[in-house]
């Protein structure tokens, strides 16, 4: 069973910058693919970053990319996003995710083992 918490959400205004982190209480968190997603109100959970477990290639949301930057300290088990010139159409609950078998469909929810709890992000306008 892995655990995993995301902090570092808050509020600011538009054009800030916040970077979350997550961490995991797993041993072995350099076998997991990660993943962030987000959450709007009343909206589905859509795909925002992810990272390999080998730490190669990042791929990002054409909404984020240039943006955000996925990146991981497996030595803290730890993964990161750091936002930049945020806007209001972040705002949203972000959560971390990890799955351990293959990294094809990265960007979709339902291949991912584990779920942290998510840290809101509000931006305001």
């Amino acid at each position: 069973q892995v655990q995993l918490v995301e902090s570092g959400g808050g509020s600011v205004q538009a054009g800030g910058s916040l970077k979350l982190s997550c961490t995991s209480s797993g041993r072995t968190f350099s076998r997991y693919h990660i993943g962030w997603f987000r959450q709007a109100p009343g909206a589905e959970r859509e795909f925002v970053a992810a990272m390999p477990r080998s730490g190669g290639t990042t791929y990002y949301s054409n909404s984020v990319k240039g943006r955000f930057t996925i990146s991981r300290d497996n030595a803290k088990n730890t993964v990161y996003l750091q936002m930049n010139s945020l806007k209001a159409e972040d705002t949203a609950v972000y959560l971390c995710a990890v799955r351990d078998d293959r990294w094809s469909g990265f960007a979709r929810v339902d291949v991912y083992d584990y779920w942290g709890q998510g840290t809101q992000v509000t931006v305001s306008s």
